[in-house]
C-alpha cells in the first residue's frame, strides 16, 4: 500500500501541477468567452426550460419527440445524483483538512468557469450519441472524441479510463464514505455496510437505465433539500460569525500560511490544487461524465439538454459545497485531526441545536453515496459498451458489486488521492476535445438562443 501511495502521489503531483490547473481554468474561460458567458446570463430562461418545465409539464416532457430512454428531467436528476454525492460532504472536508479553508474559494472559482464546460459536454454528448447493439442510446466523451475528432483510438483510451474512473470515484470512494459515516455514528463494521450496499445497488442496476432514472428522480430532490435546509440553519444560527468565516476563506486562498501558520508548509498552489481537484471531483465539470447520462434523455435538440449543465454545477458546488465548507469553517474543527465525513459530521453536531446534527450528515452520506453508486455504474457500463459492445454487461455488474465491498474498508487517504489521480488524467483528452469541437457548440447555441430567447422575452411580457 505504501508503494501504491508513493507512485500515486508522484502522478498526482504531475496531473494536478500548474500546467493542469492552467488547462482547466483556461479551457473554462475559453468556453465562457466563446459562449458569451452562457452560465451568467438568461438565468430565468435556463430555470424555466429545465426545472420549471420538468415539474410543471412532466407528462409532456416524458413523451417529447426525439429518441431516448428516460425523460430530460430523469436524465438531469441522474446526473445531479452523480455530482451531488460524497464530494459535497467528505470531499469538501478533505479539501479543507488538507489545504485549509482557502480550498473552498478555489472550488467555487473552478465551478464558475466549469458551468460553461459542462454546458458544452452535455451538448456534445447528446449530439454524438448512437444506438448500441441492444437498442439503448449511448454517448459520452469517448463518443464525441472518437467521432468528433475522428480519433477512435483516443476514444478507446478514454473509455478505458472511464472504467477505472467509475470504480475509484464511486464504487470505492462513495462506499468508503458511507461505511465511514455509519461506523462513526452506529459502530457498524465497514464490511457489513459494504455488503448491504452491494445487495441494494445490485437490485437497482439490474433494472437498467430506466430504473436508475426513476430512483434518482425520487432521491435527488429529497436528499439535497434536507441536507441544504440543515446547512442553511447552521448559517442562520451563526450569522454573526459568517463574515469572519468568509474572510478566513478568502485570506487563506491567497495567503494560506497567515491562517494555517508557517509550520504548515502549504502554499497557494497546493491550496488551489486541493480546491480544484476536489471541486472537479464534486461537480465533474471537465470530466465529461455528465454527457454519458444526459445522452439517454428524450430530447429532439441537444441544446435543450445542455441547459441543465450550468444549473448542475451551480447546485452542486456554489450551493451545496459552499454550505458544507462554511459549516466546517464556522465550527473551527478544521484545525483538529478530523478529516473526511467525520469532520463534516462533527461540524453539524457542533453547530445544530441538540445532539442530532451528525445524523443529518449520516443520512445525507447514505443517500448521496447510494445515488452515486447507481449512476456511476451507468458510466462504467457505457465505457464497456464502447470497448466491447453490449455483450458481457453481466460481468460489469459483478465487478461493480465486488468493488463496492472492497471500497467499504479501504484507507481514507489513499482512496481520495486515487480519486484525484483518476480525475486528473481523464480531463486532459476531454478538455482538448472541447476546445477542438467548441465551434460546433457555439454555432448550435447561437442558433438556439436566437429563436428561443425572443420567445421567452415575449412570454414574460404577456
Amino acid at each position: 500500500m505504501d508503494v501504491i501511495a508513493t507512485v500515486n502521489g508522484a502522478i498526482n503531483d504531475f496531473v494536478w501541477g500548474a500546467p493542469a490547473i492552467i488547462l482547466i481554468m483556461g479551457v473554462g474561460l475559453f468556453l465562457t468567452i466563446r459562449l458569451k458567458g452562457v452560465q451568467f446570463r438568461n438565468w430565468g430562461f435556463l430555470i424555466k426550460n429545465t426545472y420549471v418545465k420538468a415539474f410543471k409539464d412532466a407528462k409532456k416532457e416524458a413523451s417529447d419527440a426525439g429518441e431516448g430512454e428516460i425523460s430530460s428531467f430523469q436524465a438531469a436528476m441522474a446526473s445531479v445524483s452523480a455530482v451531488v454525492g460524497s464530494g459535497n460532504i467528505a470531499g469538501v472536508a478533505t479539501a479543507i483538512a488538507s489545504g485549509g479553508p482557502g480550498a473552498l474559494f478555489w472550488m467555487i472559482i473552478a465551478a464558475l468557469v466549469g458551468m460553461a464546460t459542462k454546458f458544452a459536454e452535455i451538448f456534445l454528448g447528446v449530439s454524438y450519441r448512437k444506438k448500441a447493439e441492444d437498442g439503448s442510446l449511448v454517448g459520452g466523451p469517448m463518443y464525441y472524441i472518437g467521432a468528433g475528432l475522428n480519433a477512435k483510438w483516443l476514444g478507446k483510451i478514454v473509455a478505458v479510463l472511464f472504467l477505472f474512473f467509475s470504480v475509484v470515484i464511486s464504487a470505492v470512494v462513495d462506499t468508503n464514505t458511507i461505511a465511514g459515516a455509519v461506523e462513526e455514528t452506529c459502530g457498524v463494521a465497514p464490511i457489513i455496510t459494504g455488503i448491504i450496499l452491494a445487495i441494494v445497488t445490485a437490485i437497482v442496476i439490474f433494472g437498467g437505465i430506466t430504473r436508475i432514472g426513476e430512483v434518482c428522480g425520487l432521491l435527488s430532490p429529497f436528499m439535497a433539500g434536507a441536507y441544504l435546509l440543515c446547512g442553511l440553519l447552521i448559517i442562520v444560527l451563526n450569522i454573526t460569525a459568517v463574515p469572519a468565516a468568509i474572510g478566513t476563506i478568502v485570506k487563506a486562498a491567497f495567503n494560506p500560511q497567515s491562517v494555517l501558520g508557517g509550520a504548515a508548509g502549504i502554499g497557494v498552489m497546493q491550496v488551489m490544487r486541493y480546491g480544484m481537484a476536489r471541486g472537479i471531483f464534486s461537480n465533474e465539470a471537465g470530466v465529461g461524465s455528465a454527457a454519458v447520462t444526459h445522452s439517454a434523455a428524450k430530447v429532439d435538440n441537444p441544446m435543450k439538454q445542455a441547459l441543465w449543465g450550468p444549473l448542475e454545477v451551480f447546485v452542486d458546488t456554489i450551493i451545496v459545497c459552499t454550505v458544507t465548507g462554511l459549516s466546517i469553517v464556522l465550527s473551527g474543527l478544521w484545525t483538529t485531526d478530523l478529516d473526511g465525513v467525520a469532520l463534516t459530521m462533527g461540524a453539524f453536531r457542533e453547530l445544530l441545536p441538540g445532539n442530532w446534527g451528525h445524523f443529518v450528515v449520516l443520512g445525507a452520506s447514505i443517500l448521496f453515496g447510494f445515488s452515486c453508486l447507481i449512476t456511476f455504474y451507468n458510466y462504467m457500463e457505457k465505457g464497456w459498451i464502447y470497448l466491447f459492445g453490449s455483450k458481457g454487461k453481466i460481468l460489469v455488474k459483478i465487478i461493480w458489486i465486488i468493488f463496492i465491498i472492497i471500497g467499504s474498508y479501504s484507507t481514507l487517504g489513499i482512496v481520495w488521492d486515487l480519486a484525484d489521480t483518476c480525475n486528473g488524467i481523464i480531463i486532459i483528452p476531454n478538455l482538448i476535445a472541447l476546445v477542438v469541437l467548441s465551434g460546433k457548440v457555439v454555432k448550435a447555441k447561437n442558433e438556439f438562443y436566437e429563436v428561443e430567447i425572443p420567445k421567452y422575452e415575449a412570454e414574460k411580457k404577456q
